[in-house]
């Protein structure tokens, strides 16, 4: 499973900022794989930069939500079919 493609398919559901997306993914891999949250961000630098998502801003709190762009969503239709 690709942890590119995995952050992508939780992002088309909402925005998410990186502890979240991390907690969701080792849910959904019933806790089998873990990511550290290095992993994690490092991945959205790659995603933001090849624009599939894009950052919407930080939060009062400091988290920095990310949210997937129309470009993303066709590579997670791909993903899945």
């Amino acid at each position: 499973m690709s942890i590119r493609q995995s952050l992508l398919a939780i992002l088309d559901e909402g925005h998410c900022y990186g502890y979240q997306l991390r907690i969701e993914f080792e849910r959904r891999t019933g806790h089998y794989r873990s990511l550290n949250v290095g992993q994690v961000y490092a991945t959205l630098d790659r995603l933001e930069r090849d624009g599939l998502v894009s950052k919407l801003g930080a939060n009062s709190t400091g988290h920095v939500y990310y949210a997937i762009t129309d470009e993303g969503r066709i590579g997670v239709r791909s993903w899945f079919e």
